[in-house]
């Protein structure tokens, strides 16, 4: 890889494992601020909150029909969802151990904190939490699949990819068949060494592995 592009990408990782360590520090002073203020948050915060709750009926009502209309299709995409979610979720567990990779947490990649906002109503919660599924369920299958892309094939396109996963910067370059040849099982090595690289709080690696 480009010496200058390497180190604008060790500059990058850098710069969001400080984002991360930030915003775990303040996870955790919330946290601790919560459990401090608990009964408080339920009398009055959890109060002012259902101000503004919107009973189910008037909800129902002021939905147009645009909105009627669309909800069946939407939830319909639940169930291959589900499914999708089963097939990568043994997909890894078999396969991963094969290639001598961790497993990807899958709770790490699902919250479903939204249930707890008492200015929404029971429709707007279900609404909030299949949301909450299907992102995470992206996110996870997408965790997955760029691990697996690294370990079998991580050769950058001759197109640029938008919304690359983080492993894509590491792989070599289009056409460069010398350096993809040596470079393959030094990428799946560094795949495998994530088994030791998570971040202070469990969650996914903060500096995906690069060529």
């Amino acid at each position: 890889m480009n010496a200058k592009i390497e180190a604008l990408l060790e500059t990058i990782r850098a710069m969001e494992h400080e984002i991360e360590q930030e915003l775990q520090r303040k996870r955790t002073e919330l946290k601790a601020d919560f459990e401090a203020t608990r009964v408080r948050f339920e009398q009055e915060v959890l109060a002012q909150q259902q101000r503004f709750k919107m009973g189910v009926f008037k909800y129902l009502l002021s939905s147009d029909w645009k909105s009627f209309l669309s909800a069946p299709l939407i939830y319909a995409v639940f169930f291959p969802m589900v499914l999708f979610d089963l097939f990568v979720w043994v997909y890894q567990w078999v396969c991963f151990p094969l290639y001598g990779l961790a497993r990807v947490k899958r709770a790490e990649y699902f919250v479903f904190d939204r249930v707890h906002l008492g200015y929404l109503n029971i429709i707007e919660k279900i609404n909030c939490a299949y949301c909450s599924y299907g992102n995470g369920l992206i996110a996870y299958a997408r965790e997955v699949v760029g691990q697996t892309e690294q370990y079998w094939c991580p050769i950058k396109h001759a197109r640029k990819v938008l919304q690359a996963h983080p492993y894509y910067m590491g792989f070599v370059d289009f056409g460069d068949a010398e350096s993809y040849r040596t470079e393959l099982n030094v990428l799946r090595a560094k795949l495998a060494a994530l088994k030791i690289q998570s971040i202070p709080d469990g969650g996914p690696p903060a500096a995906p592995p690069t060529a």
